[in-house]
């Protein structure tokens, strides 16, 4: 399973609630596996501005069962805060790439776990020292995955969480 479809699943697991998703960042990833889990996707691009983040976030909520989709970017890390508390203010599920929008207050994650990721680099990093040629040292995916989904959060949005999805978490913030 591609990470995008993992976060999707997670928006399709809270199906109740919502029908569309907006992609906040990167419209064409992942955009063709909108369909089979149910969900339309707006694409909606933002620029690193927070007055246009807020702009684009307002419109997305005025019509009824969104969730935002949050990818990884520099922009979306930089503006974690402002889009938390704007998901939270306009009661819309989010799904995140990264455990830290969780532990600050979104709701739900599904990404690489970082941990394993810096253990991968130290060893690239330890290879290379050792002598390896960096060109001749293969190409690793990441290998684990994380869901951390805040009940806390889904609490306040007014959210029931499926027991589906309580189980497939890895770390479940109380």
């Amino acid at each position: 399973m591609t990470v995008t479809i993992g976060r999707r699943e997670l928006l399709a697991a809270l199906g109740d609630y919502f029908a569309r998703s907006s992609k906040t960042i990167a419209p064409a990833l992942g955009i063709d596996v909108a369909p089979a889990l149910g969900i339309d996707v707006a694409p909606a691009p933002i620029e690193n501005d927070a007055a246009a983040i807020e702009q684009r976030i307002e419109a997305f909520a005025r019509a009824p069962n969104g969730g935002l989709f949050v990818p990884p970017d520099i922009t979306t890390d930089q503006h974690r805060d402002l889009i938390i508390a704007l998901a939270a203010r306009y009661r819309l599920p989010a799904v995140f790439a990264f455990r830290h929008f969780v532990t600050a207050g979104g709701l739900m994650s599904y990404g690489v776990e970082m941990l394993e990721q810096h253990r991968q680099a130290a060893s690239y990093v330890d290879r290379i020292l050792r002598g390896a040629n960096p060109a001749d040292l293969p190409v690793e995916a990441p290998t684990k995955y994380e869901t951390v989904l805040n009940l806390k959060t889904a609490k306040a949005l007014g959210f029931d969480v499926p027991p589906t999805l309580l189980v497939r978490a890895d770390e479940v913030i109380e």
